[in-house]
């Protein structure tokens, strides 16, 4: 395994992290009542797609 499929594979698991994290602060906020999205919610989305395109660009180095 290269160092750059290895960075790509951490990464990987962080954006599955921000995912966990993202649906756990969702079902919170339904427990509490609420009506809409937490908002950090759109940036940890935006944070994880960021994630997995920089895993993306690892994997695509030859």
């Amino acid at each position: 395994m290269t160092d750059y499929e290895s960075y790509a594979e951490r990464l990987d698991q962080l954006a599955e992290d921000l995912d966990e994290l993202a649906f756990d602060q969702l079902r919170e906020a339904s427990a509490e009542g609420e009506l809409s999205r937490p908002t950090s919610d759109k940036q940890l989305m935006q944070a994880r797609r960021a994630i997995a395109k920089a895993a993306h660009l690892l994997r695509s180095i030859r």
